[in-house]
């Protein structure tokens, strides 16, 4: 059983492993390992992590069963986007998939940002089991871009967003 608990910076070698591992298996058939590892090897370094574990106005969770983490969750309110949230990382270990941690997480996160109204998301075009996912949570597309993350990565992404609960 997992539970979901905030991530601190104990957890850096095991969220850099688990997010390697996630990205790896979701995204290598799709891009190419060498793009994956180069896009990993940048965006998922330990100082990154730590960085994103102790950003003010975020929220940083974790599933965990005591022996491993089985998935995680960061959103932060925008910089540029009044009353909006944006869920940057939602990943779940390849072998915990399917079990509800996903979920879970998500559950979470969407009740850690009061002043919210809007939930926002980027999610890779070609990542249907992810647009699928988000799709059931409630989220709808709103637009494209061709650069996921905002970076020159070259990933197209679907935006989606949700109406967040007042």
């Amino acid at each position: 059983m997992y539970f979901v608990r905030t991530a601190s910076e104990r957890d850096v070698e095991a969220l850099q492993a688990l997010l390697v591992e996630t990205w790896h298996a979701t995204y290598d058939a799709l891009h190419g390992a060498e793009k994956i590892t180069e896009l990993v090897q940048h965006l998922h370094r330990p100082e990154a992590i730590r960085a994103n574990i102790n950003k003010k106005d975020g929220e940083f969770l974790v599933a965990d069963n005591g022996k491993q983490l089985g998935g995680m969750g960061f959103a932060a309110m925008s910089p540029t986007m009044t009353k909006t949230a944006v869920l940057y990382q939602l990943y779940v270990r390849p072998g915990c998939q399917g079990e509800g941690i996903g979920r879970d997480i998500f559950a979470e996160l969407e009740t850690c940002f009061p002043d919210a109204e809007i939930l926002r998301l980027e999610v890779d075009t070609v990542n249907l089991r992810a647009i699928s996912f988000y799709s059931r949570l409630g989220f709808i597309e709103v637009d494209r871009t061709k650069n996921c993350g905002g970076t020159d990565s070259g990933i197209e992404a679907v935006i989606m967003e949700k109406p967040l609960a007042q």
